[in-house]
This record gives structure tokens, sequence and C-alpha cells, in this order.
């Protein structure tokens, strides 16, 4: 959400801080950029490269002139303010918002900038709605932001002109009278259009640079930053960002803007260098390599929790992330309200807790035909809780599954509610045969031990529902739990023993037929994982669940059903991923502890057919 600061009408109004600014607190690290310049392409890609990374619009910023030399000034903005990041306003978006005459760059009067200037200026002024000019009206000229308990002052210009040019090699004295006016710990910049980064004693300034256009330096990729706390201060990584600028290019030549800067996307290098110290000049053409410069402050630190921030675990490591490599399973959460109370549920179920409602008719067939279409090879739809069969929708959710041409899976624990559903499940079963399977909770194979997690008399209704699907020829297995004090082979051996017993026809050594779960005690302290675990560990990341499932649920309260990354996670926003399976294909920050100890460590999955 944007932060509104009341803006003058002035392009040289001081903006400096007060004791009353309000103040953002960032809670993990920050992604910055600047720059757009009417860059549809590039402005896709930076906002891809945030999702990529695990950072939220709440920890995105710009920092202004989001319309400028290329060719896409309404679409650009439209992008921007459905993004949701934080944008600063600059220069453009004042000239722009406020019906000015020309960008109010800064240029010098009769300079190839001021000239070249009057043509893309023309263009996005004819292009631009009411409304898009509205919101650049509405932009604030200044943010502060709190990351890590450093305070840091995020500007256009400089902290008192918006349209000031000020570039790596300024006097320090500049810089500090800038800072002082800040009052904060340090700026984070824009304008120039070159990225930088300077500390001025325990003083910090920054520039992300632009994304827009390349940074004078003979390549055609831009620049962004990733701002990251460590132990001391803050790491500020200039950041490259690959885009199809060929596409940019032929864009701009089709509206007949000049030339110049078209050539610049491709050459890499500016139509004019007026606005630059001589400093700059001298680089001119010279590639920039990315970096990351240290910045260690005095201030005090706030100490780093684990599984807090998408991006960076606590130590400051690269979180790992699993990308949504193909939808096989479309998990459809029933509801969480159950005929039991067990002990550490994994989903909090019982016969009180309503926090995910039941899920309709409608609403699962709005994301089956979304599926059908959209992800023609998904496999299945897997039904879980709660207990399933309480959900008055679930036997002709089922049929609907089916119908589409999916296989169904159910998790249940098999007692009175299924049970009084048996004759229309298998008259389902056998209108589909070989199409339903069914995963039956039963946590040991010892009757007390049971009924100790599911309570008393839950052994012998599960027993009989389990044996009933076995007869009647269902593909059926079982849910197992390792919280005891014994092995992964003790307990399998002990669940043959009881199939057995039970005339039912299952292999428990088929990690398909017995699967058995790890515990996911939230007091736990567990490793994070990181982009390194995947060779230490020799896993890889398609063979985790999100890499191929996505759940749906139906908050209590909420206006419509959503998409959550895991089963095991309907509470936590942090892993809601929208109100369509196309709003859910990005990767998956691995960013909780369940993750850690269930999925990588523990070996988990809740997929039927996993080996």
């Amino acid at each position: 959400m944007n932060l509104h600061i009341q803006p003058t009408h002035s392009a040289n109004a001081s903006y400096a801080s007060a004791p009353s600014m309000p103040v953002i607190e960032m809670d993990g690290p920050v992604l910055v950029f600047g720059g757009n310049y009417s860059n549809l392409e590039a402005t896709e890609a930076v906002l891809r490269e945030a999702a990529r990374l695990g950072i939220p619009p709440e920890r995105t910023i710009c920092t202004g002139d989001v319309v400028a030399y290329c060719a896409d000034a309404l679409a650009t903005v439209q992008l921007m303010r459905e993004s949701g990041v934080h944008v600063i306003m600059g220069n453009c978006e004042e000239s722009l918002g406020f019906d000015a005459v020309d960008c109010g760059c800064g240029f010098a009067e009769g300079t190839a900038c001021d000239r070249l200037s009057e043509a893309w200026y023309a263009h996005a002024d004819a292009e631009l709605d009411d409304s898009s000019r509205a919101w650049m009206r509405e932009l604030p000229r200044r943010i502060d932001i709190e990351i890590a308990g450093l305070r840091l002052a995020v500007v256009h210009g400089t902290v008192d002109r918006i349209n000031r040019f000020i570039f790596a090699s300024e006097h320090d004295d500049e810089f500090k009278k800038q800072l002082d006016l800040a009052q904060c710990n340090g700026v984070i910049a824009g304008h120039c259009g070159l990225p930088f980064t300077r500390t001025i004693g325990d003083r910090v300034w920054h520039n992300a640079g632009a994304i827009g256009m390349p940074a004078n330096d003979g390549a055609t990729r831009t620049w962004y930053t990733l701002i990251v706390p460590t132990d001391t201060g803050l790491e500020f990584r200039h950041m490259p960002l690959a885009f199809d600028y060929t596409r940019a290019t032929e864009k701009m030549q089709a509206a007949g803007l000049p030339q110049g800067y078209a050539d610049a996307l491709s050459t890499g290098l500016w139509p004019s260098c007026d606005v630059l110290p001589s400093a700059e000049r001298e680089e001119c053409g010279r590639p920039l390599q990315e970096h990351v410069v240290s910045w260690k402050s005095e201030a005090p630190r706030q100490n780093n929790a684990k599984f807090t921030d998408p991006a960076i675990t606590a130590n400051g490591e690269t979180r790992a992330v699993v990308p949504l490599v193909k939808l096989k399973t479309l998990w459809l959460n029933t509801g969480t309200l159950c005929n039991l109370s067990c002990e550490n549920c994994y989903m909090e179920s019982s016969p009180r807790n309503d926090r995910l409602e039941y899920l309709t008719r409608t609403e699962a067939k709005e994301f089956m035909a979304e599926a059908s279409v959209f992800h023609p090879s998904m496999e299945e739809i897997g039904f879980t809780g709660g207990e399933p069969f309480m959900n008055p929708d679930v036997l002709i959710m089922m049929e609907d599954a089916l119908k589409f041409g999916f296989r169904v899976l159910v998790l249940t624990n098999a007692m009175k509610p299924m049970q009084r559903l048996n004759a229309p499940l298998l008259d389902l079963h056998r209108r589909y045969p070989k199409r339903i399977s069914v995963r039956v909770s039963i946590d040991h194979h010892l009757p007390q031990k049971h009924e100790f997690m599911r309570g008393e008399n839950s052994w012998q209704s599960a027993v009989d529902g389990l044996r009933w699907l076995a007869e009647n020829d269902f593909d059926v297995a079982v849910a197992g739990r390792m919280c005891w004090s014994e092995s992964e082979a003790d307990l399998r051996r002990g669940f043959q023993r009881r199939f057995s017993e039970l005339d039912v026809s299952l292999d428990a050594h088929d990690s398909a037929r017995l699967v058995l779960f790890p515990e996911m005690d939230d007091g736990s302290d567990v490793p994070e994982i990181t982009d390194k675990c995947w060779s230490i560990l020799k896993i890889a990341p398609e063979s985790i669940m999100c890499a191929s499932s996505r759940m749906v649920v139906r908050r209590k309260d909420a206006p419509r059903a959503s998409v959550v990354a895991c089963t095991l996670l309907p509470y936590d926003k942090r892993f809601e991923l929208g109100a369509r399976l196309g709003d859910a294909l990005g990767p998956v920050s691995l960013n909780h502890r369940h993750c850690a100890k269930f999925c990588i460590l523990g070996g988990a999955s809740c997929n039927p057919h996993a080996s």
C-alpha cells in the first residue's frame, strides 16, 4: 500500500524530513528500482524479478519517472498501479500530473537532452488519461523506510529538489548537506539514471539507477537494487536486469519517438551526455558489473528471526524457492470442520474449527473448469479437510471432477461421515472404476496409540471404513505418523502385520500405500533451507510438493475462495497466491518451518504416487 504525503506543485519544493514524517517498516530485503521511462518490457521484467526473489509489493520501491522516453506511457502506469509497489513522484509524474508544458527534467535549455525530451513528452502527454494523471498527482514526494533499525529517506532527485541531478562523483559536502536535510541514516534517490552507492561517514547515499534505459555503459541490460540487512548494516546489491529491448525499440520506432533513445536500448549508450559531470563522461561505454556495497552502521540493530523474510534467511543467505514446474494436483480444502479433535492435527481441524468454511460446488467447479482449459495435463483433484465427507457437496464435487476427466483423491478418517455415504460413494466408484483413490488416516498400527492421537472409540470405526473400501476394490492407501519413538522400518513392519490381520491387501513397505508423515512442531528449531541445500541434500526442487500442486481454500468471511501454495499452510497469508489458478503460478519461497521439517528434511509429500 502506498503511503501518500500531500505534494506541492513546485519542482523546487523542499520535502526535508520532520519529526512527524511517517515511517514504513520493512521486515526483510527491499527491492528498489527507478526510471521505468514508459518501458513496459523492463517494468514487466523487474516485477518478475521481485516475484522470483519472493519480494512482495510492500517491500518494493520505485524512485519515480515511471513515464519518459519509451512508447508505453499508459500501459506502464497501469501496470505500476496494479502492482501495489511503493512509487515516489518523479519530475515526469509531477509535470504530467499537473499539466506542465515540459518534463521538468532539469536539462539545460537548448541542449540535446532538452530538444529530445520534447518529442517523448508530447507522446506521453497525448497517451495518458485523466485517471493516470490523478494517480501521479497523489504520489508522495518522499517516504521514509526503516529496515533492521536503520531509517532511509526515499526521494527522486535530492532531498530539497525533485529534479536535481546528483551523481557518484559529487563532492562529499553536497552529500552531507542532503543527508543533514533528510535527518536519516541514509537516502535512496533516483533521477540521474546511473546506479551507485556512496558512504559518507556512517551514512549512505544510494541510487538504484534506471530500468528503462541502459546506464550509458555500452550494455543492453539495466539495473535495480536489492537492499539486504546484515549483522553490521546493509548490503546494497546492484543487480542487472535483462528485458526484451528489441520489442521496446520496435514500439518506439513505430510511435515515431526520437531515434537516439531507441538506439540507446540496443547500443547501451545515451544519445547525449549533456547532464554528466566529467568523471561520469569518462566512464561512458565501460560496462558496469554486478556488485555489492556493504555499509556498516553504528545504529542499533534488530535481531533477525528465522522464517521471516521470503528471500533471505536469518543468516543472510539466499532462501530456496520452488518453481511450479507443472500443475499435476489441485487440492480442494472442503473445510476445516471434522468429526474428531486429533492431537497435533496438521490443519487444527475439529468439530468447532470453521476457519475454513465449506467449499461449495459452484466454487470448486470454477477452479476445475479453469484447470481443464489452462492445465490440460493436470492429473487429479485432491479433496482434503477437515473431514471431506462432512461437506454436503463433496460427492457432487467428486463427480464434477471425474466428469472433467480428472482422477479423484480423498483424504479421510473413513469413519461415520464417510460410511453414511457408502451407497452413493460406491455407485460413483462403479460408474468411474479405478478413478477414485482414498487415503485413510490410521496414526499407528496399535489401537491404543491410534486412539491416543484421535480419541476413544476412533480405532474400530476407522478400521471398518478401511476394510469396506478395500473389499469394494477402491484404490486405497493409509497415512500414519512418525511421532513415535520407533524407526520407520519398525512402523512399516507393524502396519504390515495389522493389514494382514485385517485382510487388507496393502503393501506397508510401499511408500505410496503407507505414507508416514513426520511431525510438525511449531516450537521446534529447524534449519532454514537455502538455495545451496538442493545440491547438499541431493534433492531436486521439482520433487517438492509445491512444484506440482496448489490448494483452494474458502476462508471464513472472505468474499471468495482463494489459492494457497501448500496443503499444510492454509492459514498463513504469506502463502496466499491469488483468487485464480492463473494468479498462483509463480515460485514459492520455502519460508516456513514446515517447508524445512516436513518437505525437505522429513522427505514427506501429499502426493499419493510419490516414491
